[in-house]
């Protein structure tokens, strides 16, 4: 009697991590390429692995020390210097980069802009540009179609609409092009970043795009000027609710120049990252036609029309389940640093002042103590609901945690529920999109799918 013989079920692209030591040069090279390949592969089998390359670091994938670096102690554990210096010149000292008291009265004012009502009230933009992008995928024909260039024109059009509606003045394409080459540019990193050398140590081939940067900024400035002269009326935008925004213990209210740095702060994060979540759930639903089936039978219940609204987001979950697994094996941020202030202990281990700790969220999100088969591409996963918070951090957690969080997810549930009901996904032979990350996890080479109209 012949053996049974249990076929291993294929996994989606993934980053390979080190298995054997690597030299500071070799490091160096393999960062530059890729910033994830520079991960052990002991770290998604370990709470924590520790090195010095010119200084002490540590890689932290344990829950319980997660939640000390982003909650019990977050005052410890500030953005390496490093990272603040390459985003400064872009977003000043916006929510992202701000510290102590200065990024608590900005929390406290932009926090209602982002209520659940508020969130709400922007889904019909997210919806019209579904159905833009819809159209646009059906006029292009029946060929193969790089559905990263499609979601990062989508969501910009989200972003910019919920930002700048109504503003005929707001030269969008010149703000998208100075923010394309300002990521491209300041995403230029390298291994000296990610162990937070010191900012005079020379970083190979870094340019900014300093007259994008300030031809960004000016837009802005005028467009809020602008605004800020006109009464609101209908649905406030983003900019109207930050307009009105005040922190109630110092009731502090931004001026133009802190508008506009968490505008653009907003705009890069809000875009950029929503991107890359829809880029790779497309292609994980055209990777597992028989998960992409059963989406679209949920879409198909629920959707009056072939539309997805912001009411039908609550009645979709195996769609929510879809985004999260997305965002658990691509995460955008797929690594950040902090940089200690003072002593303290994780893992059992002693952290000194100036040590870098690397939370690799990569890993975290693959890691074999924490999930099972986390390699494979499996939505049920979630279907008993969330697991410890801190093995799961795309949006990071505490009283950081990202402020678009609720916006991006419903943005993604109403894009993805749009375009499953219309088109059905499949891969193109030879060309598997490559996971890696420079400042956050592109699919490079793109995500091209075919999507053939279903009627």
């Amino acid at each position: 009697m012949l053996a049974t013989q249990t076929i291993a079920k294929p996994v989606p692209p993934r980053v390979p991590l080190v298995t054997q030591p690597m030299g500071i040069w070799k490091s160096l090279q393999t960062s530059r390429r890729n910033v994830l390949a520079i991960i052990p592969d002991i770290a998604t089998r370990q709470p924590m692995v520790s090195g010095k390359t010119g200084k002490r670091w540590h890689m932290v994938t344990d829950p319980t020390a997660n939640r000390r670096i982003l909650l019990e102690n977050l005052d410890n554990y500030p953005k390496s210097m490093v990272t603040k210096n390459l985003l400064r010149p872009a977003i000043g000292e916006s929510l992202f980069i701000a510290e102590g008291a200065h990024w608590r009265w900005q929390r406290r004012a932009a926090a209602p802009a982002f209520s659940h009502r508020n969130v709400m009230n922007l889904a019909p933009i997210m919806s019209a540009a579904a159905q833009r992008s819809a159209e646009r995928i059906h006029d292009a024909g029946p060929r193969a179609i790089n559905f990263l260039d499609e979601m990062v024109s989508l969501t910009f059009d989200v972003i910019s609409d919920v930002t700048f509606s109504g503003d005929e003045g707001f030269d969008r394409n010149s703000v998208h092009t100075a923010i394309d080459a300002y990521i491209s540019e300041a995403g230029k990193l390298s291994l000296f970043d990610i162990l937070g050398f010191p900012d005079w140590v020379p970083r190979p081939g870094r340019m900014f795009s300093a007259g994008g940067v300030l031809q960004m900024k000016k837009v802005a400035d005028h467009a809020i000027e602008e605004r800020s002269k006109r009464d609101v009326s209908g649905v406030p935008d983003l900019l109207d609710l930050l307009l009105a925004g005040e922190d109630p213990e110092t009731l502090r209210k931004m001026n133009t120049a802190e508008l506009r740095d968490n505008l653009l702060t907003f705009i890069v994060a809000g875009h950029e990252t929503t991107a890359l979540t829809l880029a790779w759930s497309l292609y994980l639903l055209a990777f597992d036609p028989e998960v992409q089936e059963r989406a679209r039978a949920e879409v198909l219940a629920v959707l009056d029309g072939d539309t997805a609204t912001g009411e039908d987001v609550a009645k979709l979950p195996f769609i929510r389940q879809i985004v999260d697994e997305a965002l658990r094996l691509y995460p955008p941020a797929g690594m950040v640093s902090r940089t200690a202030l003072a002593k303290d202990e994780l893992c059992g281990r002693q952290i000194l002042p100036g040590d870098t700790v690397i939370l690799p969220i990569y890993a975290l999100h693959r890691h074999h103590m924490l999930w099972d088969d986390p390699d494979q591409f499996n939505p049920d996963r979630w279907a008993a609901g969330k697991p410890d918070r801190y093995c799961y951090l795309p949006f990071g957690d505490g009283p950081r945690i990202c402020i678009g969080s609720s916006f991006a997810i419903q943005e993604a549930v109403i894009v993805l529920a749009t375009l499953l009901a219309r088109f059905r996904f499949s891969t193109v032979a030879g060309k598997v999109p490559d996971p890696v990350m420079i400042i956050t996890l592109r699919p490079q080479g793109g995500v091209w799918l075919e999507a053939e109209p279903i009627n």
